[in-house]
């Protein structure tokens, strides 16, 4: 296996050079939903995809699409990569394109909470049955893996608790077994390279950091030339036929936003990074990656590029839903960010993810891993002098005697 060290996405990203149609630096967005043949057997060609560099149909695929699309490949350094217009519309069509009736996933318990309600309560109805583990452990997935088993899922650091898998020991796993090895990579952008450690499949929602403005949904799929052809086949592929298609403008606003995201996720690091270290010093029941007390801050230290940092979202328990919401109102009052859901904004993002972004899953699993109702889940933002928000920050906290 290829040194993960040696891999340096974000110089493959700068590599990349698309130019317009008139000479722009950035490629022209292809403002339409079908494309025009001067043959109708080239049209055949397209349909049997025979026809290299001929578009058919936008859900199909379009210009911009395949330029998003290589750039996300160079990023995680896999052969191919499909966008799709959410980050579920990913994950989705991969589940469905590995698994068929009577198989089952054997998952993360720690995931997004739309995720878990997609395996838990969609998946079902096609006889398709997710096991619910602690990733952490070894054993544990092992035991729960059986001959019905297709797919082992985890996220790089999970949403929102942030344990980290060891991807490493994972794939050696599923390879044993002759598992898929699904990563969904969102919370680490730069900072973790899942297929060079040996995952076959990388998700992401670009909704997130790789996007960095809150202003655009969408999602993908990184993996091989193979996989990536499969999703798109006219007769079976997922991305085909359950049609969740990016529009060619979205396309265009994520890829002229992943060219800062080098600079931006330096930055996300470095803040929380800091209010990590202060917040544990001043006692507070703190959970961040970067930290030496964090239980899995060793394999991260293992897997991770170290110019990007430990990434930008923390936690932190102040003890109840009722002194959350009071802290998380207070800071948004103070201009320290917003109460909303959603990660990777340029401003600091805070929720109580048990009765938002988590509330799918059900009150005693949260309590079982250790989701109370006093988590804060941060999203840290870009902040020019974070010892200025750390200030702002505790001065919320003793108003309300949670310091």
């Amino acid at each position: 296996m290829q040194n993960p060290f040696d891999f340096k996405p974000a110089d493959q990203i700068q590599d990349l050079q698309y130019f317009g149609e008139f000479g722009g630096v950035n490629p022209s967005i292809s403002d339409s939903s079908t494309y025009t043949f001067l043959s109708a057997k080239t049209m055949f060609d397209t349909f049997e995809g025979n026809a290299e560099g001929c578009y058919l149909y936008s859900r199909h695929s379009s210009p911009m699409n395949l330029y998003l699309g290589q750039a996300l490949a160079a990023l995680e350094g896999t052969e191919a990569a499909n966008v799709t217009a959410s980050g579920m519309g990913a994950i989705t069509s991969v589940l469905m394109q590995l698994c068929t009736s009577g198989d089952e996933i054997v998952s993360s318990r720690t995931i997004y909470g739309g995720t878990y309600a997609f395996m838990k309560n969609m998946l079902p109805k096609w006889k398709i049955a997710t096991r619910f583990v602690d990733i952490t452990k070894l054993e544990v997935v092992e035991a729960a893996i059986t001959p019905n088993t297709k797919v082992l899922y985890c996220e790089t650091v999970s949403n929102p608790l942030l344990e980290v898998a060891d991807i490493q020991a994972l794939a050696q796993l599923a390879k044993k077994y002759n598992l898929k090895l699904v990563v969904d990579n969102t919370f680490s952008p730069l900072q973790v390279a899942p297929v060079k450690l040996g995952a076959d499949v990388v998700i992401h929602s670009l909704t997130k950091f790789i996007n960095g403005s809150s202003d655009t949904v969408g999602g993908v799929i990184c993996g091989t030339q193979q996989f990536i052809d499969d999703l798109r086949n006219v007769n079976d592929g997922a991305c085909m036929l359950l049609g969740p298609t990016m529009d060619s403008f979205r396309s265009a606003s994520i890829l002229k936003n992943l060219r800062t995201l080098h600079i931006r996720m330096k930055q996300h690091s470095h803040n929380a990074a800091y209010l990590a270290a202060r917040f544990e010093k001043d006692g507070l029941k703190v959970v961040y990656p970067g930290l030496e007390s964090h239980p899995s801050h060793m394999i991260l230290s293992r897997q991770m590029n170290h110019e990007y940092g430990y990434g930008g979202m923390m936690t932190l328990d102040v003890g109840s839903l009722d002194r959350a919401n009071a802290l998380m109102e207070l800071m948004q009052h103070n201009n320290l960010g917003y109460l909303a859901v959603s990660l990777g904004f340029y401003k600091t993002l805070f929720s109580a993810p048990g009765t938002s972004t988590s509330s799918e899953i059900p009150m005693d699993e949260q309590q079982e891993m250790g989701l109370t109702d006093g988590l804060i889940r941060f999203s840290i933002g870009l902040d020019n002098d974070i010892e200025r928000t750390y200030e702002k920050m505790t001065d919320c906290m003793r108003q309300l005697g949670i310091l």
